[in-house]
């Protein structure tokens, strides 16, 4: 994990040429925004950069006072030199491993909000009230973030819960934190329903996609079906009295999206049109990291969606995630939300130290 001399130097004086270019009298708008954008991507990596130079120094200053070769130097002062080291020492892997991790290749989209989509899965009404629950606790957790949650879409069960839910999640930091939520969550409890008191064990499947910007994927008109039909179910006395449901389908992928829970026609449109949007930046994204080899194996999984991730057990009060045996006995403090940062935390760190690794040394 050590990084050279020149590699430091490298960054904190890219920094300074980019800070002096932004004071240029003469510097077009565009070019501003753009030095902007690189000096508030640079700028930390510099900081860290520092704390590891000036750690450096210290120590070699420090190495010199308590005695060079041929050196003559106060006992006392020797003995201060040494203690003043190893405080030194203790110190310096900390800043030299953060700035490896400032060092390490960012997901683009890390900033970007998201789109979160949740479906029952096997387990009938169960599954769709555990769906519920993990749209509950995704909902608590956002708002412990300061995000925003705005639902697009449901399909609620009757008996409660949900077969299929769609939100946008935006604030900062949305896809960096919740990315490796996807994957089919397991449940494992008696059901509401059952009265032999016999567990169940269901599941629902959890996608999050990064939210793209309009200019980041173009749809061609061409490419889109657009159909306009009456909405049906529960939705009020607009259901079966205006043509307001929507449903697009992009011609050369074959993804349909269909959005009818708002009254206006075109308010559906273009809900349906960020979610389209969505998921045709994650099939993108997925092209793209498949033909960089071994790019998803260096992260918490693969993003799979049929892949198992995690398993809540109500008699046992736990919660497992498989990728990293990670078993936490605080299941409901986790289901309400605040408590799933416990889990994010760990699978952030842990995708962060499967990817050092791979770096074998940086420098």
């Amino acid at each position: 994990m050590h990084i050279s001399a020149e590699r430091i130097a490298q960054i904190e004086a890219r920094r300074d040429e980019v800070q002096a270019s932004m004071t240029r009298a003469d510097l077009p708008p565009d070019e501003f925004v753009r030095l902007s954008k690189e000096y508030a991507e640079i700028e930390p990596v510099a900081r860290a950069a520092h704390e590891v130079r000036r750690l450096r120094q210290e120590l070699l200053a420090l190495e010199q006072m308590a005695g060079g070769e041929g050196a003559e130097v106060d006992p006392a002062m020797r003995e201060m030199a040494q203690e003043e080291m190893q405080h030194i020492k203790a110190q310096l892997p900390a800043a030299e491993r953060a700035l490896a991790l400032q060092l390490l290749p960012r997901d683009s989209a890390d900033a970007r909000p998201a789109m979160l989509e949740i479906r029952a899965g096997t387990g009938g009404d169960e599954a769709a009230l555990f769906a519920g629950d993990l749209f509950r606790m995704y909902q608590r957790y956002a708002d412990s973030q300061g995000w925003k949650m705005e639902m697009m879409s449901a399909n609620a069960a009757e008996v409660g819960g949900f077969k299929e839910v769609v939100a946008s999640i935006t604030g900062i930091g949305v896809f960096a934190k919740l990315k490796f939520e996807s994957g089919v969550h397991r449940v494992q409890r008696v059901p509401v329903t059952e009265s032999g008191g016999r567990i169940h064990t269901s599941a629902a499947t959890v996608a999050v996609l990064p939210e793209p910007e309009e200019v980041d994927v173009q749809i061609a008109d061409g490419d889109l079906k657009i159909d306009i039909y009456r909405a049906s179910g529960a939705g009020g006395q607009h259901v079966n009295t205006t043509d307001s449901a929507v449903r697009i389908t992009h011609l050369p992928s074959g993804l349909v999206v269909t959005q009818q829970d708002e009254r206006s026609q075109h308010k559906n449109k273009a809900k349906a049109m960020q979610v389209l949007r969505a998921r045709l930046y994650e099939l993108e994204r997925d092209r793209a990291q498949s033909e960089q080899a071994g790019a998803r194996k260096a992260m918490v999984g693969s993003g799979d969606r049929s892949e198992r991730i995690r398993t809540y057990n109500f008699p046992q009060g736990r919660v497992t995630d498989h990728r990293i045996n990670l078993t936490l006995h605080r299941l409901p403090e986790i289901l309400e939300g605040p408590g799933l940062s416990e889990v994010i935390d760990a699978l952030v760190a842990e995708d962060e130290a499967a990817r050092l690794a791979q770096l074998d040394g940086v420098g």
